[in-house]
This record gives C-alpha cells, sequence and structure tokens, in this order.
C-alpha cells in the first residue's frame, strides 16, 4: 500500500517564524515554563490508485473498482518547555488514524489494503505575535513512526505477507495560529504534514489538521519589586508642657448676601407677538422687546433669564422643544440690538409644564379654534431681570 504525496503550500510566514528575530508587546506572550496539551481533528492521505493497480497488472489482474478511505481523525498529545516569548521545545505522541483501500479484479477477486500510523515527534516551534494575545506559529521536527498494514484478499487475489509492520524516522512541519486565552491557557489551530513510510516502503504523507489547547504550568514570573522598607522612627523626644496662649474668639463670617431678586418681569404673548406654532417674532413681538430694553437702561441688574412655555396641545417633547427655539428667538433678538450683553442673558425652556390656566377651564384635546384660544395664556415668553437693590 502506498501513500501519495498531496500538494501542501505553506506560507512564507511559517519560514520568517524559524529565521527572523521576534520583538512584539509582552503582556500577554508566553513566560518561560513548561507546559502541556492535547487536540485533534481530520487527517488525510491520498491512495496510489496507480500503484495498486500496477501491481494487480504484473500478477495477471486487472482492477475493475476501487473504493478509497483516506480520511480520518487524529489527535496528538504534547508537552514542552517555553525558553522566551518566542521559542519553544516540544515532543509528544501522535495517532493519525486508519486508511484504506478495497479493489475488484477480474479474473474475479478482491483485495482490501489497511494502514495505521502512530508514532512520537519532537519539535522546535516559532511563534510570531500580531498582538498581545494573537500568535502565528510555525514547526519542524522529527518523528518516529509505527506503521502497521493489513491486506487481505479472495478469489483470484493472494496475499505474501498479510501483517507487514515497519518503525522508522520521518520528519514533519506546520504553521497555525495561536490565541492567549489567559496566561495559563492558550487555543491553539494547526494544520501539519508528516511524511511518512509505509510497512512496504513507500514513503508518502499525511495531513493533519488539529484544534486543542495548551496548558501552561507556571513560570518565572516576573516578581513584584520588595516594598520599601519602613524608616526607623525618631528617638523619642522629652515634652515639656507649655502654658496655653489666650485664644480670642473668632468672629463668626458675615452672612452670605442675599439671592439676585427680580427686579422687572415681562411676558410676551405668544399668538400676538408670534406666529402661531412659530418661533419667529412678529412686528408686535419686536416693538415690545424694544420697550423692554429701553427699561434696562440705567437699571443695575445681574442677569435675565427668557422662559419659553407652550400649551398642551401637541406632544410633550415638541412642546419642549417649541419653547426652547421661542425663548432662544427672543434672546438672541435683545443680543443683536445691543440691549443686553450676551455673557447676561440665558434662555430655558419649560413646555407644558407651566401653564397659567387651570385644570378644567379648557375642555378637549384636538386643536379645535375654541380650545386654541382658551389656552392662549399658556403660550408665553417670560422675561426675569435678576439683580439687588
Amino acid at each position: 500500500m502506498k501513500l501519495a504525496r498531496t500538494p501542501f503550500r505553506l506560507s512564507l510566514l511559517s519560514l520568517a517564524l524559524l529565521t527572523t528575530p521576534l520583538a512584539m508587546a509582552q503582556s500577554q506572550m508566553p513566560v518561560p515554563g513548561w507546559y502541556g496539551g492535547l487536540s485533534g481533528g481530520a487527517s488525510k492521505s491520498n491512495i496510489d490508485e496507480e500503484r495498486i493497480t500496477s501491481s494487480l497488472l504484473g500478477a495477471g489482474l486487472t482492477t475493475t473498482a476501487l473504493d478509497r478511505d483516506n480520511n480520518d481523525t487524529g489527535f496528538k498529545l504534547f508537552g514542552g518547555y517555553q525558553f522566551g516569548p518566542h521559542w519553544s521545545a516540544e515532543a509528544g505522541y501522535f495517532d493519525l488514524g486508519r486508511f484504506g483501500f478495497n479493489a475488484t479484479t477480474t479474473p474475479a477477486g478482491t483485495l482490501r489494503g489497511q494502514i495505521q500510523l502512530k508514532g512520537v515527534n519532537t519539535d522546535l516551534v516559532g511563534r510570531l505575535p500580531f498582538t498581545e494575545r494573537f500568535s502565528v506559529i510555525g514547526r519542524a521536527g522529527l518523528t518516529y513512526v509505527d506503521t502497521v498494514d493489513q491486506f487481505s484478499s479472495t478469489g483470484a487475489v493472494t496475499v505474501a505477507d498479510p501483517s507487514p509492520k515497519k518503525r522508522e524516522w520521518g520528519y514533519k512541519y506546520g504553521v497555525g495560529f495561536q490565541y492567549e486565552l489567559t496566561q495559563a491557557l492558550a487555543l491553539r489551530l494547526e494544520t501539519e504534514r508528516y511524511s511518512v513510510r509505509d510497512a512496504v516502503g513507500n514513503r508518502g504523507d499525511i495531513d493533519l489538521l488539529s484544534l486543542g489547547l495548551v496548558f501552561r504550568f507556571g513560570g518565572k514570573q516576573q516578581e513584584p519589586a520588595p516594598p520599601a522598607a519602613a524608616p526607623a522612627p525618631p528617638p523619642p523626644v522629652a515634652v515639656v508642657a507649655q502654658p496655653q496662649p489666650v485664644v480670642a474668639p473668632v468672629p463668626p463670617p458675615p452672612p452670605p448676601p442675599p439671592p439676585p431678586r427680580v427686579l422687572k418681569r415681562v411676558v410676551i404673548a405668544v399668538d400676538s407677538d408670534f406666529d402661531f406654532d412659530k418661533v419667529s417674532l412678529s412686528a408686535s413681538g419686536k416693538r415690545e422687546l424694544d420697550v423692554f430694553a429701553r427699561d434696562l437702561q440705567g437699571l443695575q441688574y445681574e442677569r435675565i433669564t427668557v422662559i419659553g412655555n407652550a400649551d398642551r396641545i401637541g406632544s410633550e417633547s415638541y412642546n419642549m422643544k417649541l419653547s426652547e427655539r421661542r425663548a432662544e428667538t427672543v434672546k438672541n433678538y435683545l443680543i443683536v440690538s445691543g440691549a443686553v450683553p450676551a455673557s447676561k442673558i440665558v434662555a430655558t425652556g419649560a413646555g407644558e409644564t407651566d401653564p397659567r390656566t387651570e385644570s378644567g377651564d379648557c375642555v378637549g384635546e384636538r386643536a379645535t379654534t375654541k380650545l386654541i384660544e382658551c389656552l392662549q395664556p399658556d403660550r408665553r415668553v417670560d422675561l426675569e431681570v435678576h439683580g439687588r437693590r
């Protein structure tokens, strides 16, 4: 039985892993120490049909059908030592699974073959980090493979040695990825190629794609710096009692100044000084603000507050935004006209939270002409002048 070579291209990155010095962030990289692990996955070998049919033809038999079984599962157990963040040495045990074929011949007969491969290995592993947790790994090493072939036949096919065995040195190489879950546990995904020879002298390759876990058993963690020694206590000093000086009582601090009072209050009616459901001032609204600006002359004040209000028609969020925009309109007019410095005026919206109408005064929810007229006192902009007399 012959194991055929199959195309297998490794990235050039795997060569760089074994030849290039590495320098990356160290916070999640493995520290020197021992580790172990296990992994498993899919293994694959190609059956050499040409070699089988040629052998049968040499015995005077013609192959009429050939069934192949070149896929199985494999696993490996391994342990190693991490020399630093980028290099480690591993040794382990592997089982690549079983592969076989079943050939039918003329004259009537069958030939069935099966191979099982397992052994031990030792590898040099390189590691190239891309981030603090994610790395590419590459490996190359030697194997000692125990190969067992089994052949059986019927009819016109005969087998001279039904159970040949062989143990031989080989080599392997591979590339993969490793993700550091914690300082003590990592996840590893690898693809490897094992170069082997079967028990009848045919050399071939077995490919193993595996997923596994790496467990670290500790290592030379960086020890925290020892705490600085506490300074020695000073020698005792004799204390001589001194007469306490008489301290005059400290007078209490003066009371804080009273808060600013409302010196002047002006109400801008929305329906007469704004267009309905709009935020721009009408001509009458501008005239009223001009009168307000003249009344400010000679008045000592600290702040002017502009408060926009709305009735309950519409949603609360809409009414809040509408009241804020109307207050900003009044504020901007007074600033642009030069009546009030920008540093002394603020604008805010109260929405529908401060109505002038009482509950039950205006009945209804729909925006009818009667309800809009009833709720007119709630649609306004209040201006408050704050200061001290």
